[in-house]
């Protein structure tokens, strides 16, 4: 199956340290670039979440959001540093007597950096837990783009079966046009010479036959359809082959469109302009 490298998806973890959520949203990109939004304490993830990603993706601009907050319970628990309080008081006394004057204060005591301090959190099963919320989003987010894909698969194989009918089109007409063609050119000759040579209504009729004939185009488009098909069918990392195929459809159309002599033929090639460069819009999304 193929992937679309558009799509977003978010997924919230809730434990007893807090609540998280984890939000992924991709564009279309060249190449795969990543871009993380980290808390500054989670700021340890970020090679491991990058490389998760590697792992899972090939192409796309992926930006990676993580919100993160502390459960009242796990945030407002105070301890005591008592050593330095110790400390603290100490040096008090000691200027409280070398002055011989001044109060002690407790509450600046406490609000010395250091004393009071917040009960340390258990980051390692913080981070536990979320890594496996962002595999979680990862996954959600590749289905996604797996939704994205099928999509824009079946977008194409309308093209490509539109395609199909144009090359049918153009098929069909061909035997008129080059009736039309030699009756023209029968009737110009006439006018010219008065009696025809066949050897030189011969040669003339080849050489236009060669300049007009468009059967070696419709078979490289019926090829194209085929293989374009069966990358489809494949799945997976295919955007940049599809872009080629759609460089190979274009060649086709536009050497169509230069041998066309006739409205039917040409109004044929001008529609397969457009179904192709309808495709080429679309595969610009595929991973």
């Amino acid at each position: 199956m193929i992937q679309s490298m558009t799509a977003y998806a978010r997924i919230e973890h809730k434990a007893e340290w807090g609540t998280a959520s984890w939000e992924i949203r991709s564009v279309n990109q060249r190449y795969l670039e990543t871009y993380l939004r980290l808390p500054e304490q989670m700021r340890s993830l970020e090679p491991v979440l990058r490389d998760r990603l590697r792992k899972r993706l090939n192409r796309g601009k992926v930006e990676v959001n993580l919100r993160y907050e502390l459960s009242e319970s796990g945030s407002s628990e105070m301890r005591l540093n008592q050593d330095l309080a110790k400390q603290l008081l100490n040096a008090a006394d000691w200027l409280k007597k070398e002055s011989s004057h001044g109060e002690l204060n407790l509450a600046d005591i406490l609000r010395w950096p250091g004393v009071m301090a917040g009960a340390e959190q258990d980051m390692g099963e913080i981070n536990k837990d979320l890594l496996s919320a962002f595999d979680g989003a990862v996954a959600q987010f590749i289905e996604a783009r797996g939704r994205e894909g099928e999509a824009i698969n079946t977008m194409l194989q309308t093209r490509l079966d539109q395609i199909v009918e144009q090359v049918a089109i153009v098929r069909e007409h061909m035997p008129a046009v080059m009736q039309w063609q030699r009756d023209k050119l029968t009737n110009r000759l006439a006018e010219i010479t008065g009696e025809l040579d066949p050897a030189r209504m011969e040669q003339e009729m080849v050489l236009l036959a060669q300049k007009m004939d468009v059967a070696e185009e419709m078979d490289r488009l019926d090829a194209h359809v085929a293989e374009t098909r069966l990358i489809l069918k494949k799945g997976g990392a295919q955007g940049r082959r599809l872009d080629f195929m759609m460089q190979e459809f274009n060649r086709e159309s536009n050497t169509l469109a230069s041998k066309s002599i006739s409205a039917e033929v040409t109004a044929a090639a001008v529609e397969l302009k457009v179904l192709i460069e309808q495709m080429r819009e679309q595969i610009q999304n595929i991973e």
